[in-house]
């Protein structure tokens, strides 16, 4: 199972209109450099790190939620930094996973919020209940770009880039959706 890249997305500022841009650099603890959380800003600043760093959704589901709320939709209306395609993102939560070279791991669901809403002055809670996608810690930094693959990582490969592993292993944190 593997995907690729396909968007990236970032902005400096908390509901600052996103700007999408073609390469850019993972932070190792921090997430996209010049995005708003890597910088420690951001709407959802005061959430647990992995939490706040990095979040993907996939371009199907972004097209999927245009179509069921009745609006124009890009993914970057949705907030989201990485936009893929072809991989399950929901299945790497709990698991460690690379986009390009860089090592990340699946923290939980980005479900959608009324934060959102506000934003687009679009209705898409409900159409995203189950599309949000996924937030990500980055434990491996490297740059990026449109094209890259996707791909899960095993356990084994992952500790030989220097994950932690065992007791000081992450845990994901479970959202229902």
């Amino acid at each position: 199972m593997t995907g690729t890249l396909t968007e990236i997305w970032l902005t400096p500022t908390a509901a600052a209109p996103m700007r999408r841009v073609a390469s850019a650099r993972l932070l190792a603890g921090r997430g996209l450099e010049g995005d708003r959380y890597a910088l420690g800003g951001g709407t959802w600043a005061q959430y647990p790190d992995l939490e706040k760093q990095l979040t993907l959704i996939d371009a199907a589901d972004v097209a999927a939620v245009a179509a069921e709320a009745g609006v124009p939709l890009t993914p970057g209306d949705t907030r989201r930094n990485l936009v893929t395609t072809g991989i399950d993102l929901p299945a790497l939560v709990g698991r460690w996973f690379a986009v390009g070279d860089a090592l990340l791991f699946g923290a939980k669901r980005c479900p959608p919020c009324t934060h959102l809403e506000r934003l687009t002055g679009a209705r898409l809670v409900k159409a995203m209940v189950h599309r949000g996608g996924v937030n990500a810690g980055v434990f491996v930094g490297a740059e990026v770009a449109e094209g890259a693959v996707v791909r899960p990582v095993p356990e084994e490969e992952a500790a030989g880039r220097g994950a932690p592993t065992g007791a000081g292993r992450p845990v994901p944190r479970l959202v229902p959706g």
